[in-house]
């Protein structure tokens, strides 16, 4: 094998490994809240009186160039001193980078809350993974919420970090991984952010627009769900969104459910239209028929991933971006 085949893929799995026995200790310093920080700061100083769109820009063209040259410049100094430090800080990373099992946990924790401790209980634990007014929800609108979200997340917290590591390894990751961060934080059309993050608002968008088709497509073939797909054709485009619409899509065909409809945001009734159909309750047992496809899809992704740099490997195609 190539040094290239192994510098890619013995991160990528050993990860993804840490993301599934670990997730999100709470007590472990992650870089994303450092991320946040750095945008914080930034928008303090900068959202401030006029030319919001050219400071706006400013902040994140900076925070994405300085986090891949950071990247960049930290892997290639490691390797260079020996390829076991390159690898202990990739794979510690590619972990980082990943979200998977922290966010179906968090998933069943309020299916499980809902279930074992009523209503009140279920509302309270998805306030804390959704920006929806969760006070008047039922049992059944809290259990779409989670499913609506853990498609979403799928895609900006698993398959995105993964398809951007394939490209441009941990530097292509991290970069993914701060302009998710800076529209999470910045990326709204209320009077304070409207100009200020309207650069990384579409950013986010181009970002996401390839992994959020992929993720949905992985999600109807680990499924062999036609009526997934069908979904995906016939509702993915309509979400507010360009791109959260096509994995959820593909759930609520998978599931035969309807997603969306109105709901209060901040105070706001915001009006989203139906994705899906049929007007029926998910179980609470379903919740491990997403919990399967998360992880399916996730699995599959990664032996694509590495297949591709097996034939690569093969036809003696190496890619020295970091090297």
């Amino acid at each position: 094998m190539s040094p290239f085949y192994l510098v890619v893929l013995i991160p990528l799995w050993i990860g993804y490994l840490l993301d599934l026995c670990l997730g999100d200790p709470r007590w472990l310093p992650h870089p994303i809240r450092f991320f946040g920080n750095l945008i914080s700061h930034g928008e303090k100083l900068l959202n401030t009186n006029s030319f919001r769109l050219v400071k706006g820009t400013l902040l994140t063209t900076t925070l994405c160039v300085s986090t891949f040259l950071f990247f960049y410049w930290v892997i290639k100094l490691l390797y260079s001193i020996h390829p076991v430090l390159y690898y202990i800080f990739s794979s510690v990373f590619l972990f980082y980078g990943l979200a998977n099992k922290s966010l179906l946990q968090e998933g069943k924790e309020v299916f499980d809350q809902l279930n074992t401790k009523g209503l009140e209980a279920g509302r309270k634990r998805l306030s804390w993974i959704v920006g929806r007014d969760t006070s008047q929800l039922n049992p059944n609108q809290i259990r779409t919420a989670v499913c609506e979200t853990l498609s979403e997340n799928l895609s900006d917290g698993v398959i995105a970090p993964l398809f951007y590591y394939a490209l441009a390894g941990i530097p292509g990751m991290m970069t993914y991984k701060m302009i998710n961060t800076l529209d999470s934080m910045i990326g709204y059309k209320n009077d304070k952010y409207f100009y200020f993050g309207k650069v990384a608002a579409r950013l986010d968008d181009i970002v996401n627009f390839i992994p959020s088709r992929l993720t949905a497509l992985l999600m109807v073939l680990v499924t062999f769900n036609t009526r997934g797909l069908q979904f995906i054709f016939q509702y993915g485009h309509k979400h507010a969104s360009p791109n959260s619409g096509y994995p959820e899509a593909a759930l609520a065909g998978i599931l035969d459910t309807r997603f969306g409809g109105p709901n209060v945001y901040h105070g706001t009734l915001v009006e989203k239209p139906f994705i899906g159909h049929t007007v029926r309750d998910i179980t609470h047992n379903e919740f491990y028929r997403i919990y399967y496809i998360n992880h399916a899809t996730t699995l599959l992704f990664l032996l694509i991933i590495s297949l591709t740099y097996y034939i690569l490997n093969r036809l003696d195609i190496q890619i020295h971006w970091f090297l």
